[in-house]
């Protein structure tokens, strides 16, 4: 037993586990602390105290678990005993070598944190690499532009971060097995294979028409079976999981402190099921998890990790029967089922990434329960802090209301975007906000999205051709124009750095735009006043200055990321094709007509021609029928 004279025990980080041992919290004067059976695994020193980690079997204590002071008190650890770092432990540099750190980024990030509720200093793990997880697509159906809004962030947040000079390595998760997919594969009579693989590649195709920079993997839930019953098994070590009568395994809320009280502030008393405070007691944000699914449990408020197998809903090609092998080289079987939503992301971050990340991001509804769920998994398996920093996007609202597939005011990308101007428009549209806000998706503000792109690209294809020909800078007059455009990019990188403040960035942007367009007038008037007088010279554009325009716009392209071609939706008929062949029409048309039907149903008139116009701009015309479904011919 060792005996440690504890300054302070931080009382946020007491819930990160339940260790077998258990450590009280002592106010600011000397008293003693037993720690029983652990072995230290490093000491970070910094002035006037020293941080211990400490390893019992599996679990390891969060490195703000113990304070001690002064650091002269403690023994001090050999090079021969100290094991290496866990993939939790906190960058021990000295203040010297975070100095040499911070001058090697161009700026410091700060980002708004929903763990702190401010704007704080972005600090990774390590000097150069950024750890980031993101909570990926539920694969079956095509992916809404609400959706997109989200991994359009994850875009900026990930172009930022290598502007700025880190290697971001980022894991996005692919969610392939749930109720919904289930009901969808009996729906349509598919495996779900079948089914989940074709969403998959829809998402991908989207992916790449939005010119969005791809994680390093998208691990599917079901190839992470193993993995997701070696989580509940930790969870049970440390008491934290229990396995119904009926076999289901559940997280026991009780037991972990500070639940529902990280991202968001919720009233444990009130918390029950089909309600929360947040939502007022009516919404989806409910204590319930996302599958739609309900059993025997201990307490109301606890969610489902692993859901037994039930003959007269499951598939069989749902369904799996993990055995983990324990320490002690035994086996144990956590019963035949299939995975709840919100386990996979827990095992999959630590599977890629380790037991603490940087940085993980998602959609704002995602707060409660799925990312308060994430951390209490994650730390009450690991017993290390799960993710240092938390960022979440606003909805995108159609109306007054979030866009959403229940409500059934959704548009996938292709049918809110028919054309590739569109597509493109929308990246911009959303990477040009500011991503905690709501943003509304109109026709009028798509269209001035696509205004702003078509200036944009002009400016861009005339200096292109006053370049042409190349620029010798060295043999060229010094420009004007250069110390707008340095003033301009530093504002830019500025507003990035700055809780990716996009919308100062746009106006940095088109600060240059406006400058190149000036120079352009500039010589076309003189050009006019000259109007044949052989007396008069027309002056020559500033070349230098429209080459360092050119190369700004270039940099903050590589966060905006809108200079691109869009490549062509696979799967499109060709416009030669025979008129007598039958007549096949896209998902994304028909999705459109199904959305106009019910728009019309609901007397919104508005949105119904709309929907009309979206469908003529993809090649088809719809009829009414009176009392039949509306016909669809190629227009």
């Amino acid at each position: 037993m060792k005996f440690i004279t504890a300054l302070s025990i931080i009382a946020s980080s007491l819930s990160i586990c339940n260790p077998t041992y258990a450590f009280t919290s002592v106010s600011y004067t000397s008293s003693t602390t037993l720690v029983r059976d652990v072995a230290p695994l490093q000491i970070h020193q910094a002035e006037g105290e020293s941080r211990i980690w400490y390893k019992q079997g599996r679990s390891i204590l969060s490195s703000s678990c113990l304070y001690a002071s002064p650091k002269s008190s403690l023994p001090p650890l050999s090079s021969g005993s100290q094991t290496s770092s866990p993939s939790s432990l906190k960058s021990t540099k000295t203040d010297s070598e975070e100095d040499t750190r911070s001058k090697d980024k161009l700026r410091q990030l700060t980002l708004y944190n929903s763990l702190s509720r401010s704007k704080t200093p972005f600090i990774p793990q390590s000097p150069d690499i950024v750890s980031m997880y993101t909570c990926g697509p539920t694969v079956y159906d095509s992916a809404h532009v609400g959706n997109f809004r989200a991994f359009l962030t994850y875009d900026v947040l990930k172009r930022v971060l290598t502007y700025l000079g880190y290697n971001v390595d980022h894991i996005c998760n692919l969610t392939d097995v749930d109720d919904k997919i289930i009901k969808r594969c009996d729906r349509e009579n598919v495996s779900l294979l079948e089914l989940t693989r074709k969403f998959e590649n829809k998402f991908f195709d989207d992916l790449e028409a939005l010119n969005i920079v791809k994680a390093r993997e998208y691990p599917r839930a079901t190839d992470h079976i193993d993995e997701m019953a070696q989580l509940i098994i930790d969870l049970e070590g440390n008491g934290l999981a229990y396995q119904s009568d009926e076999g289901s395994w559940y997280f026991s809320v009780g037991k972990k402190e500070g639940y529902g009280t990280r991202l968001v502030q919720l009233d444990p008393d009130q918390l029950k099921k089909g309600a929360s405070s947040e939502t007022g007691g009516g919404g989806s944000v409910a204590g319930l998890d996302a599958d739609e699914y309900d059993a025997e449990k201990e307490g109301v408020r606890d969610f489902c990790l692993w859901k037994a197998y039930k003959p007269e809903f499951d598939r069989e090609d749902a369904i799996w029967d993990p055995v983990v092998t324990m320490e002690d080289g035994t086996t144990k079987s956590i019963g035949k089922g299939r995975p709840g939503w919100h386990l996979e992301c827990s095992a999959m971050a630590r599977k890629y990434l380790g037991d603490t990340i940087d940085v993980h991001a998602g959609g704002i509804d995602l707060k409660f329960p799925h990312h308060e769920n994430e951390i209490a998994q994650s730390e009450g398996a690991n017993c290390a802090p799960f993710c240092n920093c938390w960022v979440h996007n606003g909805f995108v609202n159609i109306g007054d209301e979030k866009m959403s597939k229940s409500k059934g005011n959704f548009l996938t990308l292709r049918t809110a975007c028919p054309t590739s101007d569109d597509v493109r428009a929308y990246r911009y549209l959303v990477v040009s906000s500011q991503y905690r806000n709501p943003l509304s998706f109109t026709d009028a503000a798509l269209g001035a999205a696509k205004g702003a792109l078509k200036r944009l690209d002009k400016v861009n294809a005339m200096i292109g051709d006053a370049l042409k020909d190349g620029v010798d800078i060295s043999n060229s007059k010094e420009s004007d124009m250069t110390t707008t455009v340095e003033k301009e990019l530093a504002n830019f990188e500025v507003a990035i750095a700055d809780d990716l403040s996009m919308p100062r960035a746009s106006a940095s942007l088109f600060s240059l735009v406006k400058l190149a367009e000036k120079e352009f007038k500039r010589v076309a008037k003189a050009a006019k006043d000259v109007d044949g007088d052989e007396s008069k010279v027309v002056p020559p554009l500033d070349i230098v200055g429209l080459a360092s325009i050119q190369q700004a716009l270039d940099k903050m392209d590589q966060v905006f990321g809108i200079y691109y071609e869009v490549p062509k939706e696979k799967g499109v008929e060709n416009d030669d094709e025979d008129d007598d062949t039958e007549l096949s029409v896209p998902d994304d048309v028909m999705d459109l007509v199904s959305q106009r039907t019910v728009a019309k149903d609901a007397k919104d008139w508005e949105l119904a021609d709309s929907l009309r116009a979206k469908i003529k701009e993809l090649g088809f015309a719809v009829k009414d029928v009176k009392g039949g479904e509306p016909v669809v011919t190629k227009s």
